[in-house]
């Protein structure tokens, strides 16, 4: 197992007893990443149980000496260990280092398993490619779509015993709209109530699901910068019925869209969403549209909740993806 991996392709094989000896663990979505090392902690648990527990360190308070012993050490007590790196980008800063860990990765011949993680960022950090090429394994932790999310659920009931009646999984990632962190939330409730009978049926999981998601500007911004045209729109709902002005949101897409161009943004994180789905003339195409819509429904030329919506499913797949 090497090379490109999506999350659940690495938890497969994990679940399998087959661990790369080093992985690098990215991307947009903390939410899939969290859920990635916590099946990964119970994998390894479960394979290696003479040393259960990972070995958890942050770049920023770990040398790469102290990183390769807990690596590549050994002892009767733990001849293997599983060793997950947190916020790998603290060391980007220095060539040195990433240099001389990339060459420790590609020098070692070790049962140990070590997973470094590089936080969400606004740009690929290009100071980490050398570690990048050295793992084994790279994952990328991308938004995930409904049917993703069902195999999460679906792969996290199996793991803790539990069965579920056909249609619970999809019944979460729907009330979740589609809201990795959400899902997640959920699915952790879920588990609690499942494990009284080890099983949850459809009936218990309308009546335990309360997720929050899409109440606030930013829910709908972030749904925008994915690209989630259904769920953009409801959302866009909940804001209008909840008395948000619409020039408050026009405004927002605006700030939206040039953050992702390289402006001053408050919403840097839905920004560099936004900003690795569509290139700098997408974008501009896209900026060009919420001016559009803004004039239309200030000159009194068009519904300014229609023009909302117009401009919300433009910006989610139309001129912004063209």
């Amino acid at each position: 197992m090497g090379g490109r991996l999506d999350a659940l392709a690495l938890i497969e094989a994990a679940d399998r007893g087959q661990f790369p000896p080093a992985t690098y663990l990215e991307g947009a979505c903390e939410p899939v990443k969290a859920a990635t090392l916590a099946a990964l902690r119970a994998a390894w648990a479960k394979a290696c149980p003479e040393s259960p527990l990972a070995r958890v360190f942050r770049a920023a308070e770990t040398g790469i000496e102290e990183l390769a012993a807990a690596w590549q050490g050994a002892s009767l007590f733990s001849p293997r260990d599983l060793v997950i790196v947190l916020e790998i980008e603290d060391w980007g800063r220095s060539e040195k280092r990433v240099a001389a860990l990339a060459e420790t990765i590609a020098r070692s011949a070790t049962p140990s398993s070590l997973v470094l993680v590089e936080s969400a960022g606004d740009t690929l950090r290009k100071s980490l490619e050398p570690l990048r090429q050295a793992c084994r394994a790279r994952v990328s932790a991308g938004i995930p779509a409904a049917p993703e999310l069902v195999r999460w659920g679906e792969r996290r009931f199996a793991r803790e015993g539990f069965d579920a009646e056909r249609g619970v999984m999809s019944l979460l990632a729907e009330s979740c709209e589609g809201d990795p962190l959400a899902f997640f939330s959920e699915l952790d409730k879920l588990c609690v109530w499942a494990a009284r009978e080890k099983h949850l049926s459809l009936k218990e999981a309308k009546s335990v699901l309360r997720p929050s998601v899409g109440a606030e500007l930013v829910d709908y911004l972030m749904s925008v910068a994915a690209g989630q045209a259904s769920v953009a729109t409801r959302r866009l709902g909940r804001l209008l019925a909840s008395g948000v002005n619409e020039g408050a949101i026009v405004f927002s897409l605006s700030s939206l869209v040039g953050g992702a161009l390289g402006g001053w943004t408050r919403y840097t994180e839905q920004a560099a969403t936004l900003r690795r789905r569509a290139h700098p003339v997408q974008l501009s195409r896209a900026l060009d549209a919420v001016y559009r819509a803004e004039s239309a429904w200030k000159g009194g030329r068009a519904d300014a909740v229609a023009v909302l919506e117009q401009v919300t499913r433009a910006l989610c797949g139309g001129e912004a993806q063209r």
